[in-house]
């Protein structure tokens, strides 16, 4: 029999084709929908010659079509791809097993707007576990990978998300989302800011009515803070992004894993003596320059802030200003959360087939529209891979269109996610259960105490063992024996 299983494994295979032609993307999309973060082991088609997913009419096998998906027959094989994601999120599947008892989030009516993949759906179904109710939408018109959609669906969750929606589709998802009869949100899960702003334009009634917002991007956390600074965010929020256990590791660990594998299945280059600018020596930057060196790579840094540059040049490397090796690199890689690190100047100098991507999370920071001019052509050579050839034959190969390499070249390290997730839920379940004034209406930071019990829940996949102090080292060191033991600032 096992024969035979694995037979149908493959047939599973060829049912979901791939497909790598892609439309250019030239019209213009907003922002923050548009920071690709795409899983490369999606097998679904993304193709649009179909029949809108909202055209459709589907049911899962228990008779509700209370969501929006591709196909809710790739439900299986959905499933099974979250089965293996859970297999490296055993903190979250903990966390899971825990409060399942307590359900700490039992009548919570939370609306999420996160990217809907295999390591998010394990997120999702936590909360679930935990009491809450949930609706999904994709907080990104490429990331959704839509056999895990179907699963989710099959599962019962009100999901609203497919790979490849117009803008139309976009905020057509989110507003399915939140505007429902008979069914009001009162927590809001975001990634990037867009639900969070949908919800407070277009209901404002359910917008005061929400307990707590949890936010996990830069910019979503940005748009938050200045919400606050004019007075008009009527109800709490968490940022997790600046948490220590987002930034420190999600930033820096899971992109020093995904840079490479982004590069690699991209152009197949060879890093060994290839001459490499970074731009940035923030986390990000941190964690792609250390892999880079560890390949032999001869690594160039950018930076405005001297702290900044002062790391870099102890870490051993060069810190110059982009101008200076603009014409000898091999590959630029911008890792800056700012715009217009590359310009149209720098791509003009470059040397035939240098290689330029993005590793921050929004892609304003290589100026790609100066590119789109009459005199120069651009080839695309492969999904993700533009070839943009001057009049001279000369040729800059683009990836990803200049948006997020990692999520949309390759895959991000399922590890890396458990623990922004369990972070989410955490930050959730406070928010949620927080008594009446202990949050004001304001942006905050994670209490410290929570990070390191996120972090104390991921020391068992490697067998890791705490010191624990004695009374007298604790009174010594003025902390408690169980923590907090970091400073609010860390």
């Amino acid at each position: 029999s096992q024969q035979i299983q694995f037979a149908d494994d493959m047939q599973e295979f060829t049912k979901f084709p791939t497909k790598t032609g892609r439309r250019s993307l030239s019209r213009s999309i907003s922002q923050s929908s548009t920071d690709s973060y795409s899983s490369a082991a999606s097998y679904t088609d993304s193709s649009d010659d179909e029949v809108s997913p909202r055209e459709k009419q589907q049911t899962n096998s228990k008779g509700s079509s209370n969501f929006c998906v591709k196909n809710i027959k790739q439900a299986e094989f959905g499933r099974r791809e979250i089965e293996i994601a859970e297999q490296d999120m055993s903190a979250l599947i903990s966390l899971r097993k825990r409060a399942q008892g307590e359900k700490p989030l039992a009548g919570a009516k939370i609306v999420g707007c996160t990217h809907i993949t295999a390591q998010t759906a394990v997120l999702i179904e936590t909360l679930c576990a935990l009491g809450a109710q949930g609706r999904w939408s994709a907080c990104n018109i490429y990331s959704t990978q839509n056999e895990v959609a179907a699963a989710l669906a099959e599962a019962g969750v009100a999901v609203f998300a497919w790979k490849g929606e117009s803008e139309d589709d976009f905020w057509w998802c989110i507003d399915r989302c939140v505007n429902v009869d008979g069914w009001q949100a009162n927590m809001i899960l975001d990634d990037g800011g867009d639900l969070t702003h949908w919800v407070y334009k277009k209901y404002p009634s359910v917008f005061k009515k929400i307990r707590g917002i949890v936010e996990e991007s830069v910019t979503g956390v940005h748009r938050l803070y200045q919400l606050s600074k004019a007075g008009k965010l009527c109800v709490p929020a968490m940022n997790v992004n600046d948490s220590v256990t987002k930034q420190k590791f999600d930033n820096l660990y899971c992109c020093r894993e995904s840079i490479l594998d982004g590069l690699k299945r991209t152009t197949d280059v060879m890093f060994g003596g290839k001459q490499v600018v970074v731009c940035g020596y923030g986390e990000v930057g941190k964690g792609c320059c250390a892999a880079l060196k560890a390949l032999g790579a001869i690594v160039y840094v950018t930076e405005i802030d001297p702290i900044c540059a002062l790391q870099a040049c102890m870490d051993g490397f060069r810190v110059v200003k982009l101008s200076e090796v603009i014409r000898q690199v091999d590959v630029v890689i911008t890792c800056t959360g700012n715009k217009n690190v590359v310009t149209r100047e720098h791509l003009d100098r470059m040397k035939n087939s240098c290689i330029v991507c993005n590793m921050g999370h929004s892609n304003t920071e290589i100026d790609v529209t100066s590119l789109r001019t009459p005199e120069l052509t651009w080839e695309r050579v492969r999904s993700q891979v533009d070839h943009v050839i001057w009049p001279d034959g000369k040729r800059v190969v683009l990836l990803a269109e200049g948006r997020l390499l990692n999520l949309s070249c390759s895959t991000v390290p399922t590890f890396v996610l458990s623990i922004t997730a369990t972070t989410q839920a955490l930050a959730l379940i406070e928010l949620y259960n927080a008594p009446e004034g202990r949050y004001k209406q304001d942006v905050y930071l994670l209490p410290k105490k929570m990070d390191e019990y996120v972090a104390s829940l991921h020391l068992p996949s490697f067998d890791a063992h705490l010191t624990e102090l004695t009374d007298d080292q604790a009174k010594y060191l003025g902390l408690n024996k169980n923590g907090p033991f970091k400073p609010n600032y860390y």
